[in-house]
């Protein structure tokens, strides 16, 4: 985390902390934490408040399993705002919406509503869905798939046709996607390891 918070700012030394969905990027809901809150917040990797209405710690999903699970925290230029990134385990607001702005918790990123929608196939198969039938055929299949779709773009790569290169690359893209869902893995995983590289 960027810099170390600041609660002196404020005169309840409550500081306010906006979530935010780790993978959407949709913003879930604002809380207040003091230090304590803070600290059970890192040792549990739960997210937790200070509770205005309660006058106490109160960990977010405490009754209802709703829980935010932190992935990671930022501060402003200020050191007096948290900006915390989670995955939350379910509606995060009270009334059951997915965020407490009333929106649905969609991303932003195609990429991400399309993993959502490749696993939906795996785990509730339709025998007319194409990602459905790649599944059941098991792994070798899929994992073929995706050889006879790299070979297609290198083919095509060679040629002069955008269209059919950008359609090629859609093919093995998609393929990929299912291939790394059939092992248990999401494209994060992968790009994780991207970011560690680009770290070192």
């Amino acid at each position: 985390m960027n810099g170390k918070p600041d609660f002196s700012k404020y005169a309840d030394g409550l500081m306010p902390a906006i979530i935010q969905d780790a993978t959407t990027n949709v913003v879930l809901m604002l809380g207040f934490m003091n230090e304590d809150a803070w600290g059970k917040t890192k040792e549990t990797k739960l997210v937790t408040f200070y509770s205005r209405t309660k006058q106490r710690l109160w960990t977010k999903g405490e009754e209802s399993k709703n829980y935010l699970h932190l992935i990671d925290i930022k501060l402003d230029c200020d050191n007096d705002t948290f900006l915390i990134k989670a995955r939350p385990d379910g509606p995060v607001c009270h009334t059951g919406s997915d965020t407490c702005f009333n929106e649905e918790n969609i991303s932003e990123n195609f990429l991400s509503q399309l993993e959502k929608i490749i696993a939906d196939r795996k785990e509730n198969p339709n025998e007319k869905s194409y990602t459905s039938s790649l599944f059941t055929k098991g792994i070798n299949a899929v994992a073929q798939k995706v050889g006879e779709e790299a070979v297609e773009l290198i083919i095509e790569a060679k040629d002069d046709d955008a269209g059919e290169f950008k359609n090629e690359a859609a093919d093995l893209l998609f393929h990929y996607l299912v291939l790394l869902r059939a092992k248990g893995f999401a494209l994060n995983d992968v790009t994780d390891i991207l970011k560690q590289r680009h770290a070192k």
